[in-house]
């Protein structure tokens, strides 16, 4: 990209806030083609039906009848979809299958060590060489080409993917979404008869900004914790997010690179010393998984 993630992500969340709610739920196929082309989530003939004019209205009343008081599981979904296709409107997929096919491999199964197992997790590696990584509300979850670079195993990947998988299990994303959304329901500007329709497309963009810049640094150590357990549970060495974190120390504050992983995310030496006090003597009880060096897909 010519213009730096943060930019992209600006625009991106300008435009969605002036989107139609077909165009927003359609997204221009970007999220959908992602699916269905690069990681083979769906075989060819659900994804010529879910394109056909006829599948458009279901879709939209999907998306339209959110219930922001007690969000259902298809309401996660529907947001989520959403959300993940206004940050591939700023970055799109990295054009490599294999690349997708891996990272949704690993992804899935350190999601299947989690709490909702059942949802149906899409992983991806987006084109930006900044260091970062994004979860959406639905199973939805994002890292940057410039991320994926920077590591050396697949425990690592592990790690960075049980993070943002976290976010997704404890729905951290989903419930500032939900706060704003009923704030912005009671607010007198609203009163004037303003769509559901409407009302979903505000925290639709609050949920792609939530993304790109900030959740609290609560949650954000939650994530670090819980990201830990998932990889290690599911066999990698528990040390795979530590070890990125310690690689994240060595990158200069200046680089811009980092400037908006820096900006969204405690500072890892931060993340280090709460993750240590967290796990205290544990990481050692559950380390000895897998780290698999040589299994870490290579881009082309």
């Amino acid at each position: 990209m010519n213009k730096t993630l943060t930019q992209a992500m600006a625009l991106a969340l300008c435009s969605s806030l002036a989107w139609g709610t077909a165009s927003a739920l359609d997204l221009k196929g970007v999220l959908k083609d992602a699916v269905n082309e690069q990681l083979g989530t769906t075989n060819k003939t659900e994804a010529a039906a879910t394109t056909t004019p006829q599948s458009t209205p279901s879709a939209q009343d999907k998306l339209a009848n959110i219930n922001w008081k007690n969000p259902s599981r298809e309401d996660e979904i529907a947001v989520g979809r959403n959300v993940t296709g206004t940050i591939l409107g700023a970055a799109p997929l990295v054009n490599d299958a294999q690349l997708q096919q891996y990272v949704n491999k690993v992804g899935r199964w350190v999601a299947s060590q989690s709490e909702r197992a059942d949802l149906p997790w899409h992983f991806g590696v987006i084109e930006s060489t900044d260091v970062n990584a994004f979860a959406a509300p639905g199973g939805y979850v994002l890292i940057t080409k410039g991320l994926y670079q920077r590591l050396s195993s697949e425990a690592q990947l592990a790690g960075v993917l049980g993070h943002e998988i976290a976010h997704v299990v404890q729905k951290h994303h989903l419930k500032v979404m939900q706060k704003q959304a009923l704030l912005d329901a009671g607010t007198s500007f609203l009163k004037e008869k303003i769509s559901k329709n409407k009302l979903t497309q505000r925290a639709v963009s609050t949920g792609a900004e939530i993304s790109a810049r900030n959740l609290d640094k609560s949650a954000e150590f939650e994530a670090d914790s819980m990201g830990t357990v998932l990889a290690a549970r599911a066999g990698y060495e528990a040390y795979g997010l530590a070890e990125v974190l310690q690689d994240m120390e060595t990158i200069n504050n200046n680089d811009g690179s980092v400037a908006l992983l820096f900006q969204t995310h405690p500072h890892p030496d931060d993340r280090l010393a709460q993750l240590s006090q967290v796990s205290g003597d544990q990481m050692d009880n559950i380390s000895g998984g897998k780290t698999l060096e040589n299994r870490l897909y290579k881009l082309k």
